[in-house]
């Protein structure tokens, strides 16, 4: 590979060439990038569930984000309807609820039948206070009309396993039981039918309510899942992962004790990362998509070693799902941390193009990864962002948008040619452990596949420079027009704002192409790039 330290070295060979006229036409001159795709390399089929949200009783991410009573943006049901469409925009496929480690100390009973009848109770993990006038019937319609599936954690922490199985029974038994019937009082005469339950929220974190080892988690989540799963078979539990990566920490010691423990009843592992810029290292904030990939693989390992004894009743192996993923460093600290306006992070391109390479690695993982929850949608650490009079929405959601609305089919494995470059050592996070990275491609790419059609998506990570690529077909032909959207701004450090848009995605003139296996197209600096078009055999 080509090393960003070696361009000096080069640009003076060169320079010293035409010196002693030794440089003649065609000599020295740079190489393309190159990518190519081979559709017989698949990886896996992309879940559509990788292109999921978080809606937690945090801040204004509930109230005063998705549900504003009494606004005149809200309707009749308190609904904000600019965020209900701005959402609908991400295609959010499956969308967690209720937290979070707000969760931990969450009774679900507090939040059903007559609004004015629920108890306002101190909410302890942000330090707010909960009115519970909105639930779980309030969070099933506004996802279903935001056209999204549901995906409930139940409280390990402060919880007990009958609650959990209680809240199964009332969201998914038709009718008989005491909770079945009580759903049908509160005006909800058909079940949820929710399918996809996390069992507790980050419960190796000291900072969890009701924090429990590895060994005493794996027994409550057992008891949890056998109640859970008596009470309605058919549906997926997920383990908690580690989500603890601070320098005391052993976050692998932790999964692999739960993968083992809850091998035959969990249907996925939840992982959890958060990154920041706090150096104001461009170069090492963009790499730190591929630390993601590094604890995928590691878990991937873990899982496959579990799955050679355990006894399951599904098919399927234990699957990941990186349900809390997001960018999250500024308002991280002090009074930014708790309260009505808690976790309100502003954010930029550079921002941008991390929450691409995020998913461009949950694309490069599609045979393991098949669940992953951007954290969260509203106000907090979120891609829409509201005031009481207006909405805008933030660098992150263009990304999201383009591939939540494009990017399916079998992922493909990629080949990409590229100059590289090394990080310095650096926290990844505010209080992670320190990583470095080597031989990071400025190209960050992922390809799918799908009915003839490919999908391309490139991060080019380069600050400054544009870096020309030839697209190569190693099987068939590319013919036709191909679509070409781009993310980008004026420099890395742009942000959106009310009345404000400096990033967003736009339309480039089309590549044309004529039964050829090679196009060649520029990626320009800090930009993602994703091209759409036929791939024909």
């Amino acid at each position: 590979m080509r090393k960003l330290n070696s361009a000096g070295t080069a640009t003076f060979f060169a320079a010293a060439m035409v010196v002693a006229g030794f440089l003649f036409a065609g000599q020295l001159t740079a190489q393309n990038a190159r990518i190519k795709i081979d559709i017989d390399r698949q990886i896996g089929e992309v879940n559509k569930n990788v292109y999921g949200n978080f809606v937690e009783h945090l801040g204004r991410c509930v109230y005063g984000g998705i549900y504003d009573e009494g606004s005149p943006l809200a309707d009749e049901d308190g609904i904000r309807l600019d965020v209900l469409e701005a959402a609908k925009g991400l295609n959010v496929s499956l969308t967690r609820y209720p937290g979070g480690n707000f969760v931990s100390n969450y009774h679900w009973k507090d939040g059903v039948g007559p609004k004015d009848e629920r108890p306002t109770r101190m909410e302890l993990a942000w330090a707010r206070l909960e009115s519970n006038r909105f639930g779980t019937n309030e969070f099933i319609d506004f996802a279903r009309r935001m056209g999204t599936e549901p995906y409930f954690a139940v409280n390990l922490g402060t919880g007990t396993i009958e609650e959990a199985q209680q809240w199964v029974e009332y969201c998914n038994v038709k009718e008989g039981p005491y909770y079945a019937e009580l759903r049908k009082q509160h005006g909800y005469a058909e079940p949820h039918n929710i399918t996809y339950w996390s069992l507790g929220n980050e419960m190796d974190g000291f900072w969890q309510m009701g924090h429990l080892n590895a060994e005493d988690y794996s027994k409550k989540a057992r008891e949890a899942a056998k109640l859970m799963k008596l009470t309605s078979p058919e549906i997926k539990l997920v383990a908690a992962g580690s989500s603890n990566y601070r320098p005391n920490a052993d976050p692998n010691e932790w999964n692999a004790t739960i993968l083992h423990e809850l091998r035959d009843v969990v249907d996925y592992i939840a992982l959890h990362i958060y990154v920041g810029n706090v150096a104001d290292n461009y170069y090492n904030y963009l790499s730190t998509p591929l630390v993601l990939e590094e604890r995928t693989q590691i878990v991937k390992g873990m899982i496959l070693k579990e799955m050679a004894y355990a006894q399951r009743q599904s098919d399927d192996p234990i699957y990941i799902a990186w349900d809390e993923y997001n960018v999250w460093y500024r308002a991280r600290v002090g009074e930014d941390m708790t309260g009505e306006r808690a976790l309100e992070e502003h954010y930029n391109l550079e921002d941008a193009l991390v929450i691409a390479g995020f998913l461009n690695a949950f694309i490069r993982n599609a045979d393991v990864v098949k669940m992953a929850n951007m954290a969260q949608l509203v106000n907090v650490i979120a891609p829409i962002f509201t005031s009481e009079t207006d909405m805008f929405k933030q660098t992150i959601y263009y990304p999201l948008a383009l591939f939540a609305n494009n990017a399916f089919g079998t992922a493909l494995d990629v080949a990409v040619d590229c100059e590289t470059y090394d990080t310095e050592e650096f926290f990844i996070g505010l209080a992670e452990s320190k990583t470095t990275q080597e031989d990071v491609p400025f190209l960050d790419v992922s390809a799918t596949y799908d009915d003839g059609q490919v999908v391309l998506c490139v991060v080019n990570r380069n600050k400054d420079k544009a870096i020309t690529t030839d697209i190569i077909a190693q099987e068939g032909l590319f013919d036709g027009e191909y679509e070409v959207y781009e993310v980008n701004g004026p420099d890395s450090k742009a942000q959106n704002d009310f009345g404000k848009t400096l990033v967003e995605t736009k339309s480039k003139p089309a590549l044309r192409v004529k039964k050829a296996d090679k196009m060649t197209y520029e990626f320009p600096p800090h930009s993602f790039t994703m091209i759409k078009g036929a791939l024909k055999n």
